[in-house]
């Protein structure tokens, strides 16, 4: 399994692979969610919540925003953790500091695999709405949460591993003139 994931964190590392998935990341971030009709800030992108702020989205969703979101949720919100797990896992092994920290591509994965949970929780909801308990939106608040948390990870690694490799550079650079 190990050999598996080195496999694929060589692959997604390619400059071919980071770039397509990057720029399919800021596609999916500026122009698909943004065009989902559904009429306010989606679950995911809130840092967390309780019921009285769900049944709130909810309502402002409407019937229709409702199952638009219920229908992009396990589809196009379930690609987008492959393509953000794709770039940032790419970019980290790419770019670690040290061939010891490679292991830190798996931090996207463990961020995309929460995700998909996270997807799992809000379709429920979705699906669920009105009959929505306390406890429901808890677990699903734990995963948004948590997700976010772990985003932050290896979004604060990669740029450390960037600066990393640009001072590196530049040394190197400065001692060949």
């Amino acid at each position: 399994m190990r050999r598996l994931f080195r496999r694929y964190f060589e692959f997604a590392a390619g400059t071919r692979p980071l770039l397509v998935s990057f720029l399919c990341v800021l596609l999916m971030v500026l122009a698909v969610f943004p065009a989902l009709p559904i009429n306010a800030q989606m679950i995911d992108l809130k840092l967390s919540y309780d019921l009285a702020e769900i049944q709130q989205a909810m309502q402002k969703y409407g019937a229709q925003g409702r199952i638009i979101y219920a229908l992009a949720s396990p589809t196009v919100d379930t690609l987008f953790p492959a393509l953000y797990v794709t770039f940032f896992s790419g970019l980290l092994y790419r770019f670690r500091p040290s061939e010891s920290l490679w292991m830190t591509a798996f931090i996207p994965v463990a961020a995309g695999l929460w995700d998909l949970c996270e997807n799992a929780q809000i379709t429920a909801m979705l699906l669920q709405y009105p009959e929505l308990s306390a406890r429901q939106v808890a677990v699903a608040s734990f995963f948004t949460s948590t997700k976010h948390v772990l985003s932050a990870a290896f979004e604060v690694t990669a740029v450390l591993f960037l600066l990393v490799y640009s001072v590196r550079k530049f040394r190197a650079s400065a001692g060949q003139r």
